[in-house]
This record gives structure tokens, sequence and C-alpha cells, in this order.
């Protein structure tokens, strides 16, 4: 408790992220109405969440490493349709259609991560490329295959069940997931060596890299992990609604580099916190719905979102910088 002083408080990353979560929440409370908080609203911002906020930790994680992966949007509905065309279109068991799902977000996480090693190019340009390359490929193989853009899937009873169902009636069970994937993240970043490399990446890759970090192969790792959580989703959502389509995964990628930036990452690299990604996504998920639970006109919901994300933006600013420069009193 002597320890205890607001100043360490505030210099956690996650600090503004949680504050402006609160303020989020009680505009709409305010605003909008009670049942934005009870289950049927709540599941409509969680269910949001949880999608959003499996995509956007690793994206987190490659921006806390001073990377970047927007190929994400491209993995989304090509994993879905993996699973869908394997298992809808083959009638291939359906861990065989998820297997191709999960293989092949780690085959384009693998050539993202060595292009952006080996050529030294900005991982913006590689997965910009990747993006479109994946997102071609998914429509012409789709075509080709199938003759269709839209293919139907129904999945066995255990794959629904731990994959595609509705909890309460309206949470989805992918909500489960990123739970438990958060809480692998918080241990793996806070918790053991390879956090403090991929700060150390961010703050300067060539210092650590003479520091003895591996920095190639944590670089390709984190793409890995990128488009592998991208593919995961896709899958999910093949799961749960019976069918996948070539469209759509496009909005993850501003989506899950807001959520990450309202969760008091910085662009430049090397600060950021897992809880507040977390904290972050909810508050972005809670904007983009909670507009629906309030009188304003629908055709204003687009700069209400966009204000109030700039605001919880600007509290994470104030507040990073009033931790720099804080220095506790002396006794």
């Amino acid at each position: 408790m002597n320890n205890f002083s607001f100043g360490n408080l505030f210099r956690r990353p996650e600090a503004g992220a949680f504050l402006g979560l609160i303020g989020v929440l009680v505009f709409f409370v305010v605003f909008g109405s009670t049942k934005f908080l009870e289950p049927a609203g709540a599941a409509s911002w969680l269910n949001v969440a949880a999608n959003l906020g499996i995509v956007a930790l690793p994206i987190g994680l490659l921006m806390i490493a001073g990377e970047l992966d927007i190929s994400i949007g491209a993995m989304i509905p090509a994993g879905s349709m993996m699973v869908a065309v394997l298992s809808g279109h083959y009638d291939f068991p359906i861990w065989i259609g998820m297997l191709g799902s999960i293989l092949l977000g780690l085959v384009v996480g693998l050539i993202n991560g060595i292009l952006v090693v080996r050529t030294a190019v900005p991982s913006l340009i590689v997965t910009l490329g990747t993006l479109f390359a994946v997102q071609g490929l998914t429509l012409g193989f789709s075509v080709l295959v199938t003759g269709t853009t839209s293919v139907a899937l129904t999945a066995d009873p255990w794959a629904k069940f731990v994959f595609g169902q509705f909890l309460g009636g309206s949470f989805q069970v992918i909500i489960l997931w990123w739970f438990a994937i958060t809480a692998l993240f918080i241990f793996f970043i806070h918790y053991s060596p390879y956090g403090n490399w991929i700060f150390a990446m961010g703050g300067d890759k060539i210092s650590a890299r003479n520091a003895g970090i591996p920095t190639s192969r944590l670089t390709i790792a984190l793409f890995v992990l990128s488009a592998v959580s991208a593919s995961f989703v896709g899958m999910c959502q093949a799961i749960l609604f019976n069918s996948a389509q070539v469209s759509g995964g496009m909005t993850f990628i501003f989506n899950s580099i807001i959520s990450v930036v309202v969760g008091g990452v910085l662009l430049t690299g090397g600060f950021g916190s897992v809880i507040g990604i977390f904290f972050g996504t909810i508050t972005f998920a809670i904007v983009n719905q909670g507009i629906y639970f309030t009188t304003f006109d629908r055709n204003w919901s687009s700069l209400i979102i966009g204000i109030m994300l700039l605001l919880a933006v600007l509290m994470n600013n104030t507040f990073r910088n009033m931790a720099l420069a804080y220095r506790p009193k002396k006794k």
C-alpha cells in the first residue's frame, strides 16, 4: 500500500482505455436505456467485441513490435470459405475443413512474415499485397470450384457446440474463446520473456537484435499468429451461420486498428498492453452498437462513433503524457 500512487496507476497503458470504457458506458446509459446493459443488449456488443477482439489481439502485438498486418481483411472470408468448401461443398468431415482453414492462415502468415523479414519492405506494403492476393484467390477459387460466391455448410453437432452456438439464445460461444485467448496473451506478453522481446523490438529492432533477441523468428511468429487468428474467426462465423461468403472482413482492418489504438497502443510501437487492447475492443463495440439503444437519428451514427472514438484516443494520449511527466513527491 505504501508504494501506491496515482502516477504509477496512470502510467499503465490500459489506464486511459479503462476510463474511456467507463465514460462510453455512462454515455449510453444516460442517453440510451438500461436495456443496453441487460443480457440481450449486452450480447449485441459482446458478440461484436469477441469476433473483433480475437483479431485485434495479435494486431496489437504486431503494432507493439513496430509492424502491421492488414491482410486480415481477406483472411477472415478466406478462412470461412475454406471450411465451407471442404466440408460443405465436398462433404469432407468438419475437422478437415477446420484444419484446412487454420493451415491456410499458417501459410499466409508465413508468407507475410518471411517477406517482411527477408525483403525489408514495410509490413504495410507486404500485407497490402497479400490482402488483394488472398482476396482474389478466394473469389476465383470459389467461383471455379463451386460456381458461386456463397457456400452452405452444416457442421457436426460437436463443432457447432464448441465453435458456433448461441449461449442463452444471444451470446455467441466465441466470447468464451475470446476470454481464453486474452488470458493466454496476458501471460505471453506480461509474464514471459517473449513479451519483453516484443516491446524491445518496437523500441529499437536493431538494438534488440544486437542484444540476442531472435527478431526475425519472432516477427514471423507474430504474422502467423495474426493470420491464423483471422482464419479462426472466419471459420467460427461459417460454423455459426451455416454458410460462408467471399465478401466481408474488410471492416475488420480499420476496426481492429482503432480498437488497438483506443486500447493505448502506440502506432510507433514499443508501448501497449493486452488488457488495454481488451478494454479498447469493448469500447469500440459499445460505441458501434450503443447508437441503436438511443433516440439519436441513425444517419448521424458514423459521426457520433467517430467523435467518441477520437475522444477515447485523446484521453489515452492525455493520460500517457501525464504519466510520463509524473514525478512522485519527495518525503
